[in-house]
């Protein structure tokens, strides 16, 4: 009886073994809670969880530490970044370990367009306005500090103070006056915005028109309605967001193209049951200046193709930043 107890637990214990060593565990950095980056990455784990993957969606301060996160930190397989935080990392050439990022940061997909979200009070009628005011650029490491630094060098605005805060200490700060406008890069609608601001608060989302700027940035808009205090559709600028890897090879390049065959094949569920802005994602979209990750393009061949982040770790690509702008 005892051997026969004995053999039946065993028989548990490897078929518990089998059924968790069967699934693939990929880890994603995205970003705030409340952003857009983060709610893809759910949507992406709930994909997963169909086809036996099991996605690690991990918070971060955005684009410019998951640039490095998924060159640094294991088990971080991929990572959602702006494309213009890319194309920063591919103009720097003077430091080692930004050329190598740059060799071997690959894209998987490209996702959608992001808003460049310009929240100010009601005197701030344009980005010009911003001249000699105090204006909230995003936390250091987020895709926002990059490109609001970025919106300054080359439209030759100054602001008299940018302070380097979070989404939602600056949307405090904003409300109290002690700032007078905020960035914030996400692809509308922002749960930040829709669930945080009313008409009450004398808010609203400052056009950026600068013609300096839409000559580097593509023009975009943001419909009437996005939120429940914003009557009037807005013109601003935006960028792409990117799912990259980084070519390390080993194990990372069959589960990151098989998984990629997962969500080219499902991108239709992923659009029914996702974040609103699923539904504009274009996967064949050509993004100027990147090739897609080999690991990619061989599954596509074979298929149908056409928690809270830790304090960052010293980051050379920030410092890059920080010192040409």
């Amino acid at each position: 009886m005892i051997r026969k107890l004995i053999l039946v637990l065993v028989i548990l214990m490897w078929t518990t073994m089998c059924g968790t060593a069967s699934a693939e565990d990929l880890g994603i950095i995205t970003g705030g809670a409340k952003g857009t980056y983060f709610q893809f990455g759910l949507n992406l784990r709930e994909l997963g969880k169909k086809f036996g993957y099991n996605i690690h969606v991990y918070n971060s301060r955005g684009s410019v530490e998951n640039v490095y996160a998924v060159y640094k930190r294991p088990k971080t397989q991929m990572g959602i970044v702006q494309s213009d935080v890319l194309a920063f990392v591919l103009k720097v050439k003077s430091n080692k370990v930004l050329k190598q990022i740059a060799r071997k940061t690959k894209m998987v997909f490209p996702l959608y367009n992001e808003e460049i979200h310009l929240l100010g009070k009601n005197e701030i009628a344009s980005f010009d306005d911003l001249e000699n005011r105090r204006v909230a650029v995003g936390k250091e490491g987020s895709g926002t500090y990059l490109t609001a630094k970025l919106l300054f060098e080359v439209s030759g605005i100054k602001p008299a103070q940018t302070l380097a805060v979070g989404t939602n200490e600056a949307l405090a700060m904003l409300k109290a006056g002690i700032i007078d406008a905020m960035f914030y890069v996400a692809g509308f609608p922002v749960a930040l915005f829709s669930e945080h601001v009313s008409a009450g608060d004398g808010l609203h989302i400052v056009p950026i028109g600068n013609k300096s700027i839409t000559e580097f940035y593509p023009i975009a808009q943001i419909p009437g309605g996005t939120y429940p205090w914003q009557s009037q559709a807005v013109s601003t600028v935006a960028v792409k967001a990117v799912l990259v890897s980084f070519d390390f090879r080993r194990n990372n390049c069959d589960n990151v193209g098989e998984f990629a065959n997962i969500v080219y094949e499902n991108l239709d569920w992923l659009q029914q049951n996702g974040h609103p802005k699923w539904k504009s994602v274009d996967l064949d979209y050509p993004l100027k200046g990147w090739e897609q990750y080999d690991c990619v393009k061989k599954y596509r061949r074979r298929g149908n193709f056409g928690g809270t982040s830790q304090p960052m770790e010293k980051n050379p690509l920030l410092d890059a930043i920080k010192e040409i702008l």
